[in-house]
């Protein structure tokens, strides 16, 4: 699950903010023989990706070419919203690269709390069924369920590139975050701020709306090991294996939160690795637990921003969906137009009290309208 929010000062509302790392120029010449341009170098898997006949084609005659930005689901809360409006701000950007570049966008319909893999997949296969994909992005619910449509598109010479999940793919970029270091930086915030303000905080708890996914896994476990070496009497009272599952609907995070703190009369700190650390805030609240625990969480929400206001949450961590939503578009653009690889630039963010302001004008602007949902 990858928000489209910077730091302090960082509008997102530009999808120019997206730098572009070009892997050395390649040949530009549309009107070259498709088998020498454009040409990526090797691939994960040791091959090269040599762009079909039939876009090369068509981009020596001027014709449109169709971009597809697939994401794993249209209904899921913070998370879809954010997305559609990271793809529809960049793909003017990518127009002005490659006029010709026309944009469509799918999602499976699926309910707040799920995915449907199959669906996205052949949404994705029935495109490239009828050559309606000349170059893609797909945003995976997981590490390997698209690798083989992946390098099947590659492999017929349609560029691929991933967004917002590791990828086990043979995609031209991956651009996303490393669950690894995003569950260490975590847990180093929590601890600096914990040295900041004369903290000495023992017992911790983990949660998640997809608990047992590998990014799910990498965050709290990363967080886990890294509070414990710094705090070696620190006690989680649960952990990666066993992590509250607060599913991605608020409403059935609020009484998983509730019945945490019930339980657990001694807890201070809870790390939310996703949507629902806003909904751990309105627990604490009204559990009267204001001042004696709390959390951190991934994306950024209005919700998450009342809560940092507050001095609930220590840290919003963000990942830019926005960002990553919008990549896809402008690495088509440039690759097909320039021959240029944009390569993996994302940068995990931390929005805390010193920079909420300008989080909350940022996510205004990706969102289009501000809004306010204190806990």
């Amino acid at each position: 699950m990858r928000i489209g929010v910077r730091g302090a000062g960082m509008a997102l509302a530009s999808a120019s903010l997206i730098v572009a790392a070009a892997a050395p120029a390649l040949a530009q010449d549309a009107s070259q023989p498709a088998a020498a341009w454009p040409n990526s170098g090797p691939l994960k898997d040791g091959t090269t990706f040599t762009l079909s006949p039939r876009i090369a084609d068509k981009l020596a005659n001027g014709e449109d070419i169709n971009y597809v930005f697939s994401y794993q689901s249209a209904s899921i809360p913070l998370f879809s919203d954010q997305y559609k409006a990271g793809y529809e701000t960049t793909l003017p950007e990518a127009q002005a690269i490659l006029p010709t570049l026309k944009g469509s966008i799918t999602a499976p319909p699926t309910g707040p709390t799920g995915i449907d893999v199959p669906q996205q997949v052949a949404q994705i296969q029935a495109l490239l069924d009828t050559d309606s994909i000349d170059c893609l992005s797909i945003e995976p619910p997981d590490s390997n369920a698209f690798t083989a449509v992946t390098n099947a598109a590659i492999a017929a010479g349609i560029p691929v590139f991933t967004v917002g999940v590791t990828s086990n793919g043979n995609e031209l970029t991956n651009f996303t975050q490393v669950p690894d270091l995003e569950g260490a930086q975590a847990a180093q915030i929590v601890l600096d701020w914990m040295a900041a303000n004369g903290k000495d905080l023992k017992v911790f708890a983990v949660s998640g709306g997809d608990p047992t996914s590998f990014w799910g896994q990498g965050r709290m476990k990363a967080f886990r090991e890294t509070i414990q070496a710094a705090i070696p009497d620190a006690r989680f009272v649960n952990d990666e294996t066993n992590a509250a599952n607060v599913t991605f609907n608020p409403s059935d995070a609020y009484p998983v939160y509730s019945a945490l703190i019930t339980n657990n009369p001694d807890l201070q700190f809870i790390e939310n690795v996703d949507v629902t650390a806003e909904v751990a805030a309105k627990a604490i609240i009204d559990a009267g637990k204001e001042g004696q625990i709390n959390t951190i969480g991934w994306n950024v929400s209005y919700g998450q921003l009342d809560a940092i206001d507050q001095g609930i949450q220590v840290a919003a961590l963000d990942q830019k969906w926005s960002e990553q939503a919008g990549f896809g578009a402008l690495a088509c653009a440039d690759f097909l137009a320039n021959g240029i690889v944009r390569a993996n630039t994302q940068v995990l963010e931390p929005v805390t009290q010193a920079n909420s302001a300008e989080a909350r004008a940022a996510l205004d602007a990706v969102l289009g309208a501000p809004a306010s949902t204190a806990p």
